[in-house]
C-alpha cells in the first residue's frame, strides 16, 4: 500500500520557519558538497537543452534558476516550456532517443522516463531528498531518476467569498455526497460551482485523478488496489465514477463555458468569485492570486466516496527535474541539477508552486497556503491515480471519455467505462 500519511515533522518544520519569511538555507557561496567546483568559469562551448511541462509562474521560477546558472558558469542553455504540447513532444523525443539534456518528469520519473534518465543516488542531494518524496520517485530496485524540487501535495482549491456567501463550510464536507449538497447551495446562490478549462483537454483527466480514488484506493475496509495491480479493472466501479461526473453535467454543477474554457479562464473564475471549486493542486492558487492577489482561495481534502472512509490527499511530482542518461553534455547537465538543488535556488522554486520542498533542508515562505498543510498534516495521502493504478497511456483515454460526457452523449458512462477497461486491458504489462 502506498498510501501514507503527510510527514508531519516534515511539515512542522515547514510550517514553523515559513513564518519566519525566508529559507533555512545555506549562504550562497556554500555549495551542497559534490556540486561542481568550476562555476564561474566560461564554457561558452557548452549548450544545453531543458525542457519543462510546468507553465505560468511556475515556470516562471524555474526559467529565472537556469539564467542565474548561465551567468555563473558561462554555459548556455535552451530553456523551453511547451504546455499542453509537451507530453506528446516527449513521447516523439523518446521514441527517437534524442531527449533534452535535463527535463522535468510529471508524475512519471520511474514509470515512463527511468529506462531515459541518469540515477541520482549518488548525487550531492540525494541523502536531503525528504522522506516523503522518495517513495514517490524510487523503483523497485531503489534507484531514484530525479531532483523533486517540491512535494505535490494536493487536494481542492476553493474561493472562500463563494462559499461563505452560499452558507457553505468546507469542513463539513466529508463525503460526495455531502459536496453535491453544497454544490446546490452555490448553485441557488448564483454561481458556478465547478470549474473545468476542457479546451485543454488535461482539465477533464484532473477531474478522474481526483475522484476516482474515493472509488477504488482510500477505502481501507473495500479498495481495489490489488485488483488493479495485478491487471483486473472493475467497469462497474468506474461507471460510478463517470456517473458522478454525469450527474453533476445534468444538475448544471460545472461552467457553461466547459468544452470552451481554457485553464486560464478556470483561474480567472476562481480569482474573481464566479467559481467556487476547481479540481487543480495548490499551485493553481499561485496561479489564480496572480489575477486577483486580493482574492481569498483555500484548499480542502477530497471528499470520500462513502461514509465509512475518510477525505484524503494526493501526493507527487511536480517540479522534478532528471538528466538524460545519454546526454553528451552530462557532466554539465549533473552541474546543472546540482545547481537547481542548493538551498537558497531550490526554494524559490518550491515557493513559486505553492508546494513545500522536496529536499529536507529547505523550508519556505508559502504564505496564506502554509495554514493548510498545517490543518491538514494527518490527512491520508494517496498517489495520483493514472500514475500509479493505471498503464502508462491511460491519461489520454480519461480526458476523451470525460469530453464525450460532458457534451451530453447518450450511454457516454457506459461507454467511458468500456473504452476504460479495453484500454486498460490492451496496455497492462504483465
Amino acid at each position: 500500500m502506498k498510501a501514507r500519511k503527510l510527514l508531519s515533522t516534515a511539515l512542522a518544520g515547514i510550517i514553523a520557519i515559513s513564518m519566519l519569511g525566508a529559507c533555512s538555507s545555506k549562504p550562497a557561496d556554500e555549495s551542497p558538497k559534490g556540486a561542481s567546483e568550476d562555476l564561474g568559469k566560461p564554457k561558452s562551448d557548452v549548450k544545453l537543452t531543458f525542457m519543462t511541462n510546468v507553465v505560468g509562474v511556475q515556470a516562471e521560477a524555474l526559467q529565472k534558476a537556469v539564467k542565474d546558472f548561465e551567468t555563473k558558469t558561462g554555459y548556455a542553455v535552451e530553456f523551453s516550456a511547451p504546455g499542453k504540447s509537451y507530453e506528446e513532444l516527449m513521447k516523439t523525443k523518446m521514441s527517437s532517443n534524442a531527449l533534452p539534456d535535463l527535463f522535468t518528469t510529471h508524475g512519471w520519473s520511474v514509470a515512463r522516463y527511468s529506462e531515459y534518465l541518469e540515477p541520482v543516488n549518488d548525487m550531492a542531494f540525494a541523502s536531503r531528498i525528504s522522506d516523503q518524496m522518495k517513495p514517490v520517485i524510487t523503483d523497485k530496485e531503489g534507484k531514484m531518476y530525479v531532483l523533486p524540487i517540491d512535494a505535490d501535495i494536493a487536494g481542492m482549491i476553493y474561493n472562500e467569498d463563494v462559499l461563505t456567501a452560499a452558507g457553505v463550510k468546507v469542513d463539513d464536507i466529508k463525503t460526495w455526497d455531502d459536496f453535491t449538497a453544497a454544490a446546490q447551495k452555490i448553485k441557488d446562490s448564483g454561481k458556478e460551482v465547478m470549474t473545468i478549462g476542457g479546451k485543454d483537454v488535461w482539465t477533464i483527466g484532473q477531474f478522474f485523478d481526483w475522484v476516482a480514488p474515493s472509488y477504488y484506493v482510500t477505502n481501507e475496509a473495500n479498495n481495489k488496489r490489488d485488483e488493479l495491480k495485478s491487471g483486473k479493472f472493475d467497469t462497474a466501479t468506474w461507471e460510478k465514477v463517470a456517473g458522478l461526473m454525469d450527474h453533476w453535467n445534468k444538475a448544471g454543477y460545472f461552467n457553461k463555458d466547459i468544452l470552451t474554457a481554457d485553464y486560464n479562464g478556470d483561474m480567472t473564475a476562481l480569482a474573481n468569485g464566479k467559481a467556487a471549486f476547481a479540481f487543480y493542486g495548490n499551485s493553481s492558487i499561485i496561479d489564480a492570486k496572480k489575477v486577483n492577489p486580493d482574492a481569498k482561495l483555500g484548499m480542502m481534502p477530497i471528499p470520500s466516496a462513502s461514509k465509512d472512509d475518510e477525505p484524503s490527499l494526493i501526493a507527487g511530482e511536480r517540479v522534478a527535474v532528471g538528466v538524460w542518461k545519454d546526454s553528451k553534455n552530462k557532466e554539465a547537465a549533473i552541474e546543472l541539477l546540482n545547481y537547481l538543488a542548493q538551498p537558497e535556488v531550490a526554494v524559490t522554486i518550491s515557493d513559486a508552486t505553492g508546494n513545500p520542498s522536496g529536499l529536507k533542508d529547505v523550508t519556505g515562505n508559502l504564505g496564506d497556503i502554509q495554514k493548510y498543510y498545517d490543518k491538514y498534516a494527518n490527512i491520508r495521502t494517496f498517489p495520483y491515480f493514472d500514475r500509479e493504478y493505471l498503464p502508462s497511456g491511460m491519461w489520454d483515454v480519461m480526458c476523451s471519455t470525460g469530453a464525450e460526457i460532458l457534451v451530453g452523449k447518450s450511454g457516454s458512462v457506459q461507454n467511458a467505462a468500456k473504452v476504460m477497461e479495453q484500454n486498460f486491458n490492451d496496455k497492462f504489462v504483465k
